[in-house]
């Protein structure tokens, strides 16, 4: 196999794409109003480092436990290790590794981040050995991945997160992680219990309605942030915040990926509705 090749395949291992997920680790400062003190600076760089290399890990690990399934996925088979381009071994390896150079970077931030890290590593390895196969426990264990990361960026850069963001993101997770089983669910029809045991338990309309409540849920709670926050530009977020949530939904409804990431890459008009939040927000907050 050519070398540029192997990089790929390896590289693929780590699913950069999903790096985008611990961006949360800025939401703290971002909206605490310190982005431009605590985080455009080089140090800034080590905790979101820290958890991408710590989710690629269990990204690997989760490959490993899952790869007799993958291969009779119709769009996982091709990946690097279901498809055999990279070995068990030489995976397992390269997860430690990842591992080890996160916590050693957790550690140079403080004692609270390293903790929380350590704390996402327990959850999503416990999630891909065991708690993925339980209804509702999977669903919670990906929605707790968002808050630790919330939580690691309110300690790295010295933010109290506030009760309302807190339920916001929690609900929001809650809201993505159903959207993505239900997509799944939707796609692989008779055979989804063959890849994922989880989805044989969920009863018909359940993960329907789970989506609905927690997405409306996710905008009420997001609504009492933003008043609480006494900006006449925050207000109009909102309305950017429905649009998302609703665009999200008619993918999954449409029979599209329910990957947030994914869905948030590569759908046009969920992008510019993100881009634009984060413009608001950011005027709202750091314009005087």
């Amino acid at each position: 196999m050519p070398l540029l090749t192997r990089l790929r395949c390896y590289l693929s291992l780590l699913r950069p794409a999903q790096w985008l997920k611990n961006l949360m680790i800025y939401f703290p400062p971002f909206l605490g109003g310190t982005l431009f003190t605590s985080v455009l600076r080089p140090a800034a760089l080590i905790p979101f480092t820290s958890f991408c290399l710590a989710s690629s890990a269990t990204y690997i690990l989760n490959d490993l436990l899952d790869i007799e399934n993958d291969r009779n996925h119709p769009d996982k088979r091709l990946r690097s290790l279901p498809s055999g381009r990279v070995s068990s071994t030489s995976a397992g390896t390269l997860a430690l590794a990842l591992a080890l150079v996160a916590v050693i970077l957790a550690w140079t931030v403080s004692t609270s981040f390293l903790l929380f890290l350590l704390l996402y590593g327990l959850v999503s390895s416990a999630y891909s050995i065991r708690l993925k196969e339980y209804a509702l426990v999977d669903i919670f264990c990906i929605s707790a991945g968002f808050l630790l990361r919330l939580e690691a960026g309110g300690a790295a850069f010295g933010v109290t997160i506030s009760e309302w963001l807190f339920l916001s993101v929690f609900l929001l997770a809650i809201f993505l992680s159903t959207g993505k089983r239900l997509s799944e669910k939707n796609r692989l029809g008779a055979t989804a219990a063959n890849h994922r045991k989880a989805l044989a338990t969920y009863p018909e309309g359940f993960l329907n309605g789970t989506m609905y409540m927690t997405g409306a849920a996710a905008l009420v709670t997001y609504t009492l942030y933003v008043i609480t926050r006494h900006s006449a530009v925050l207000i109009y977020s909102v309305p950017l915040c429905c649009f998302g949530l609703l665009r999200y939904i008619l993918r999954i409804q449409s029979g599209k990926g329910g990957d947030p990431t994914e869905s948030l890459l590569r759908d046009l008009p969920l992008f510019i509705v993100g881009l634009a939040w984060a413009m608001m927000v950011g005027w709202g907050i750091y314009a005087p």
